[in-house]
């Protein structure tokens, strides 16, 4: 089925630009009566990151739906922020709820990419009437040290590849343990997913200023779990993705979200790590089946 894909442009409450990326089944059925769904991205990414699954959900034959994808401020086309301590997680679901409202989106299953899922806990926690069903991608109320500190190290400024050759290599030498199936047309999709070029000089896709976010990041002072904001998605439909190599995500803390959940949907990457790229038809055919669930407990509660 085919579709069509446009940009979206909206203001934030306190003034930026935000962009989101919608992608639609070209021929919708008039009688369609399918759940959108809202894609959050992790701290560094973009929309880019949905494109497959966007493209897959929105054509699929059986349910094809409304798919949007979102820019945090300070990443891909929305605009940067002077403020650092604006890239914040309450802040960016005040971008994610502005860019809802602008599309009059009043309920969507969220997909959330490890910071996404931050993003979409927040909202659950906070009484959201937005969700009506959530996909967290490798992410859950306890963050592993090791990936945390392995994240620290690669946000912020990094050198300027020399050509999308050496962009591909780049980002291979930083990820090619957690993704040890990737051939080089995926590193070569992933850098420019990850770099934009203009006349041969290259920029990355999101505000190096977000390294100031990490900085008292520290082994000494772990992070708090988040049990209770995760207890708030109960009354949701929940699909957990874990890449079966992710370093952010422990195998012990899915076993404690499944015990917590049992009608939990739980999808397992084996060779993929933090974060699962969500490109596989595997994937997207759990994620598409997801989705046709939430759209049946909507029906069935309105």
């Amino acid at each position: 089925m085919p579709v069509q894909s446009r940009d979206v442009f909206c203001v934030s409450a306190d003034g930026l630009q935000l962009h989101a990326r919608e992608t639609v089944p070209a021929n919708p059925r008039p009688d369609a009566d399918t759940l959108p769904v809202l894609c959050l991205p992790g701290l560094t990414r973009t929309t880019a990151d949905f494109d497959a699954l966007a493209q897959a959900l929105a054509s699929d034959a059986q349910a094809p739906r409304r798919v949007v994808a979102v820019d945090y401020r300070g990443r891909g086309l929305s605009g940067h922020d002077a403020n650092v301590a604006n890239y914040a997680v309450p802040v960016e679901m005040g971008d994610v709820l502005a860019i809802a409202a602008h599309l009059g989106i009043d309920r969507a299953i969220v997909v959330g990419t490890s910071r996404g899922g931050l993003i979409a806990m927040t909202m659950a926690a906070t009484g959201s009437p937005l969700l009506a069903g959530v996909v967290l991608n490798d992410i859950g109320p306890v963050l592993e040290m090791a990936g945390l500190l392995r994240i620290k190290g690669y946000v912020g400024e990094r050198p300027q590849p020399l050509s999308w050759a050496d962009a591909a290599h780049g980002i291979k030498e930083m990820f090619g343990r957690d993704f040890p199936s990737l051939g080089d047309d995926d590193w070569r999709a992933w850098a420019q997913r990850s770099w934009r070029e203009h006349d041969g000089r290259f920029t990355q896709t999101y505000d190096p200023a977000l390294a100031q976010t990490l900085a008292g990041l520290d082994p000494q002072t772990p992070l708090p779990a988040l049990w209770e904001a995760f207890d708030a998605l109960r009354p949701h439909p929940l699909m957990l993705v874990h890449g079966g190599l992710s370093d952010l995500l422990s195998h012990d803390t899915v076993r404690a979200v499944a015990a917590r959940r049992p009608d939990l949907d739980l999808v397992t990457v084996a060779d993929q790590g933090h974060a699962p790229l969500l490109g596989d038809r595997p994937s997207q055919s759990r994620i598409a089946a997801f989705c046709a669930r939430c759209d049946r407990i909507a029906a069935g509660a309105a």
